[in-house]
């Protein structure tokens, strides 16, 4: 397989302006250009307002930009359905539905029969840390196992690239990392393709393979770095005390224009 056809997203000179051709047109992202390999994970950082939600909406197909294109396997992203999968900030679970009837909601969506859908999600309950929960409603978990819901119903209908737009910032600092861990762990074993949307530079040296910097507004890249730390990458304690971690964290900061040793 050629390089090229190891890319499941490209993301090309995307550019987007709101209110375009008004005088209050406001450009939020312009000329922004990555790709992302089959069974990678790159983070997209930057200052607050530098437009990484609204890249996520392009990438995610629900904003068409004002120029340039998202490509999944090759095809446009909003011809691509189905192929996109997103995690929010909010969980945006059901609350009438129980942990099984969340994660096998998007299935039901594309009429998968209800028997095979249940079957899918209890591979991905069990594997996960959720077994004895099916049938539980939302309100009966906590915020940890509330995302592990979230996420499982974005693994049931098996997207190629999965989106994951500040994840976990709602949690508390304990439960954050434990499910820093358990998504790598999934992300890992499963070998899947994501771009991870975050402001916590962290979370993103933690947790992706490579990270794209973006200036402030307009958004544009900045720089690309490889994270490169050959710590079991399933652990976010262990690749936290590396060298090279605390290398990024540094030099990353530093692109965003805050001396931590100031």
């Amino acid at each position: 397989m050629s390089k090229h056809d190891d890319v499941v997203l490209r993301a090309e000179s995307v550019g987007m302006v709101f209110n375009q051709d008004t005088p209050e047109a406001v450009t939020a992202i312009a000329d922004i250009s990555f790709d992302l390999q089959r069974g990678e994970v790159v983070a997209i950082v930057g200052p607050s307002g530098c437009g990484k939600t609204t890249l996520f909406n392009v990438i995610a197909g629900l904003l068409e930009p004002t120029r340039g294109r998202i490509n999944v396997n090759g095809e446009p992203v909003h011809s691509a359905t189905g192929h996109v999968g997103y995690m929010l900030q909010k969980d945006l679970l059901l609350p009438w539905r129980t942990v099984m009837d969340n994660v096998i909601v998007g299935l039901q969506v594309r009429n998968t029969p209800r028997k095979e859908a249940e079957a899918k999600a209890k591979v991905l309950i069990e594997a996960y840390g959720l077994k004895g929960f099916e049938d539980a409603y939302p309100s009966a978990l906590s915020g940890g196992m509330r995302q592990r819901v979230a996420f499982m119903r974005t693994l049931a209908f098996e997207p190629d690239v999965i989106l994951l737009d500040e994840p976990f910032s709602a949690l508390d600092s304990q439960t954050r990392l434990i499910l820093q861990s358990d998504v790598l762990r999934i992300i890992r074993e499963r070998s899947c393709s994501v771009v991870l949307v975050t402001h916590d530079v962290g979370e993103a040296i933690t947790m992706a393979d490579r990270i794209v910097v973006i200036t402030s507004r307009p958004g544009r890249v900045k720089s690309v770095h490889r994270v490169g730390i050959d710590a079991d990458r399933r652990h976010p304690l262990k690749i936290r005390k590396e060298p090279r971690f605390t290398e990024l964290y540094d030099a990353i900061w530093a692109e965003l224009g805050i001396d931590l040793a100031a």
